[in-house]
C-alpha cells in the first residue's frame, strides 16, 4: 500500500507516514501512562501500522511529532506523540487514490476512477489522507456516511493548476460526497484546492512547521520551484 524510505534520506513532511520501532513504541508507551486505556493504541505497535507527522505544538518537548487518530468506534481521538528521531524505522508518502480504492465505500468508486483519471491527464499525483487513508492503511471502519473524501494533489511545473481545481470542482458536483484536500508543490508547501479554485489573491499555505498567508503568486512560484 505505502512506499517505505529510510528516515535517513529525508526529513518526514506534511501528511508522511512515519513507522515507529518496537523501542521507539516501547519508550512511548512507557511514558504515556494516559495511553493505558486505549487498547486500541497497545495494538498499533503489534500490527505495525503507522503514525502521521503533524506540526509540533508550542512549547512541546523536543521529538518529531506524531499524530495517531483513531475511528469513530474508538471516539475519533486524536493522540499526539513525540518519539526520538533515532526511532523512526521508516517514513511513507500517504497512499496513492487508486490503491485505496478497494476500501472505500462502493457508491464512492466512480468519483474515485474519476479522479484518478483527471490526475493521471494533468501529470497530478493523487494521494489520500483522512479516513480513507487511515482505513486503507489499517483494515478499520473510518469512513463514514459523512466522511469527507481527503485527496492531496501533487502536481508538477507544467501542470495547469486553474484548469485542474476546475475540474475536480465540476466531478464534485455529481460525486456523493464532499471532496476536501490540498495542492502540494515541489517544496512541500500546500493549500487547500477549494481556496485556490476561489480565486483568493492571498492563500493560506501550510508546512510542517508554519502556516502563513501568501500572495497567489508565491505560493506558484515556490511551489514550482522557480
Amino acid at each position: 500500500m505505502t512506499s517505505p524510505c529510510k528516515c535517513a534520506e529525508r526529513s518526514p513532511g506534511r501528511h508522511d507516514l512515519v513507522f515507529v520501532s518496537p523501542a521507539g513504541w516501547r519508550e512511548i508507551l512507557d511514558a504515556r501512562g494516559d495511553l493505558a486505556g486505549e487498547p486500541l493504541v497497545a495494538r498499533w505497535p503489534r500490527m505495525g501500522w503507522p503514525t502521521i507527522r503533524r506540526r509540533a505544538l508550542p512549547g512541546e518537548a523536543s521529538g518529531l511529532a506524531l499524530g495517531l487518530p483513531l475511528p469513530p468506534s474508538a471516539g475519533k481521538k486524536r493522540i499526539s506523540l513525540l518519539v526520538d528521531i533515532d526511532h523512526v524505522a521508516s517514513v511513507a508518502r500517504p497512499p496513492l487514490l487508486r490503491q485505496a480504492r478497494a476500501y472505500a465505500p462502493r457508491n464512492w468508486w466512480q468519483a474515485l476512477d474519476r479522479l484518478d483519471a483527471l490526475a493521471l491527464r494533468h501529470g497530478v499525483e493523487a494521494r489520500v489522507f483522512g479516513s480513507l487513508a487511515w482505513q486503507s492503511l489499517t483494515g478499520l471502519d473510518y469512513v463514514t456516511t459523512s466522511s469527507d473524501l481527503d485527496v492531496l494533489y501533487e502536481f508538477r511545473r507544467e501542470t495547469d493548476i486553474d484548469r485542474f481545481v476546475a475540474d475536480v470542482a465540476a466531478i464534485e458536483t455529481d460525486a456523493p460526497m464532499r471532496l476536501d484536500g490540498e495542492l502540494m508543490g515541489a517544496d512541500g508547501a500546500a493549500v487547500n484546492w477549494r481556496e485556490f479554485h476561489g480565486g483568493a489573491s492571498e492563500l493560506l499555505v501550510k508546512r510542517i512547521e508554519s502556516a502563513v498567508l501568501l500572495g497567489r503568486h508565491q505560493f506558484m512560484s515556490g511551489a514550482m520551484g522557480s
